[in-house]
């Protein structure tokens, strides 16, 4: 198995780089990054490393990809052959495309399931503060961004072999499983939903979500983490004073214990901004089995 550490970054495709850059600087709070530079791409910034979204120009207004970070070249080594020994085709990035995103190495494959992603290592930490006329300042990514960027949540046709994959090939850890069920039938079996983490306290950076139809922006949700209420509640402000469009109200959910609220992104996929996420200490957790998905809030269409 893999030695993941974190959700590193994130690729996008975007037929409006602008649009793209407003919603991250005004609404999310996040920087653009000064480091990188390649025509027709935006870097954007949250923490001491060189950038952590790259919004590419496409024909499409998709999530294109998600970057595990790997410790080393070792790790790195090791994960080509892992990927090899489970029969996934894998391809290397040239010196050139590392170097345009500022990291040593890296390599992309798709998932069973359908996710794509990247491997990489040695992404450089600028220590640039992450400018925007918002005052977010940092968001919780941990000392050294240990705790990664935040997570995201994938939907797959085949839970199944997603699962398999992302436990016994990529070394991800099981959390919680939610058996999400969506009317009040009781003979409705529900849809399954497995909260998975990697090398860090974070109590997950992949959900897996059971699902045939496709995702609005080929993604379910993306989730930015910052340190206290109001930094939620001065995002909750921007939100509705720019018109962006609110999924669901603010809620505290039940396993990872987020106090959030879902808005919808250029790219369709939803942003999830939240506060207070647990940090777990793995030695000792129990994976846990639970059938709903908040404490309170998070009414869907309840913007």
């Amino acid at each position: 198995m893999m030695d993941i550490r974190a959700l590193g970054y994130v690729l996008i495709e975007s037929t409006d780089l602008q649009r793209w850059e407003h919603f991250a600087t005004q609404v999310a709070g996040l920087g653009v990054a000064p480091s990188p530079s390649e025509d027709g791409v935006l870097y954007l910034k949250m923490d001491d490393y060189a950038w952590r979204i790259r919004v590419s120009r496409g024909a499409h207004d998709r999530f294109a990809c998600a970057g595990w970070e790997l410790p080393g070249p070792a790790a790195f080594a090791d994960a080509i052959r892992v990927l090899e020994t489970a029969g996934i085709d894998w391809h290397r990035a040239s010196r050139s495309e590392c170097a345009a995103r500022r990291l040593e190495e890296m390599l992309w494959f798709t998932a069973p399931g359908g996710l794509a992603c990247e491997l990489f290592h040695g992404l450089v930490l600028d220590y640039l503060p992450p400018v925007t006329s918002t005052g977010v300042g940092r968001f919780v990514t941990g000392y050294h961004g240990s705790l990664g960027m935040g997570h995201i949540a994938a939907a797959t046709p085949d839970l199944e072999a997603s699962h398999r994959f992302f436990t016994a090939v990529m070394g991800f850890g099981q959390t919680d499983h939610l058996q999400l069920r969506m009317s009040h039938d009781p003979a409705d079996p529900g849809q399954g939903l497995h909260f998975l983490h990697c090398n860090n306290p974070r109590h997950h950076s992949l959900a897996l979500f059971e699902s045939h139809d496709p995702m609005p922006g080929n993604l379910v949700h993306l989730m930015l983490e910052v340190p206290d209420i109001d930094a939620v509640g001065a995002f909750m402000d921007r939100v509705h004073a720019l018109g962006v469009k609110i999924v669901t109200n603010l809620g505290r959910h039940t396993n990872d214990r987020m106090v959030s609220l879902y808005v919808e992104t250029p790219a369709g996929f939803l942003l999830e901004y939240g506060y207070d996420g647990v940090q777990i200490d793995w030695s000792t957790y129990l994976p846990t089995r639970s059938t709903t998905t908040s404490h309170w809030g998070h009414r869907w269409g309840r913007g």
